[in-house]
């Protein structure tokens, strides 16, 4: 009999264990759940002042039209033939960027040392005769519009350009300089490139250039041995480099 009465006891306190237990789950609160921390992608910004070199090499197709000899006009006008004045470049860049979402604009000045020559022989004279260009300096001064995907930026660019010619005729046979001037013309440029930053303010990029550089007349004085003469000359000069820039700006900042 008291074993008995103490299995009713034990399933009792058993019992009332289960509902203390059971009331006790239901009074704590409900497990939270807990977001994992965002994501964070680090974003390029082109914005700041930047300076930089560049080092290439360019060709210009130039073109020469006799228009007058000894002060006499001639027509119609004959052509001395045209020639490619190709070699290398080095000098160097500063500009400045602004960027709008993925939208950077900038304006740009760039001058550079430049070792372009060609020669062909003239079309016009009696005894053979060599016509010569030789450019020696470039600058562009233009604005930017471009696109950039984080740290990789295309862009288009436009505006004035500046060429330092000099020009010579020698005989062929002797090598004997017998005319001879020289310019600095004004024309436009057109180009487009395409920036990488491999590091929060350093970039490395390619770009290539065309100038629009007319057709002026240029008067070769009279020398000792040849009368004056003028001929239009005709440039259009194609350049292509390689560009290193560090930006005064902002390091990469980060978006959520």
């Amino acid at each position: 009999m008291e074993v008995k009465h103490f299995a009713i006891v034990g399933a009792g306190l058993l019992s009332i264990a289960g509902f203390v237990g059971a009331a006790s789950g239901a009074d704590l609160p409900a497990r939270t759940y807990t977001k994992s921390p965002a994501v964070v992608a680090p974003v390029y910004d082109w914005s700041g002042l930047y300076i930089g070199l560049n080092g290439g090499g360019a060709s210009s197709r130039e073109c020469w039209t006799i228009t007058s000899n000894a002060g006499v006009a001639l027509a119609p006008t004959p052509s001395e033939g045209c020639h490619s004045a190709t070699g290398g470049l080095v000098g160097g860049q500063v500009g400045y960027r602004w960027q709008n979402a993925n939208w950077v604009f900038g304006v740009e000045a760039q001058a550079d040392w430049a070792n372009l020559t060609g020669s062909n022989a003239s079309l016009t004279v009696l005894i053979p005769a060599t016509n010569r260009t030789k450019i020696d300096g470039i600058g562009l001064f233009t604005g930017q519009v471009g696109y950039a995907w984080n740290n990789v930026l295309w862009y288009v660019k436009g505006g004035a350009a500046v060429t330092d010619n000099k020009y010579s005729t020698f005989f062929t046979a002797t090598g004997v300089v017998y005319n001879q001037a020289s310019d600095t013309r004004w024309g436009a440029a057109v180009g487009t490139g395409i920036e990488f930053g491999f590091a929060p303010n350093w970039s490395v990029g390619v770009e290539y250039d065309h100038l629009f550089m007319g057709n002026p007349n240029v008067t070769f004085p009279a020398s000792n041995i040849a009368v004056t003469r003028s001929d239009n000359i005709r440039q259009d000069v194609d350049i292509g480099t390689v560009r290193v820039s560090y930006r005064f700006g902002g390091p990469a900042v980060a978006k959520y």
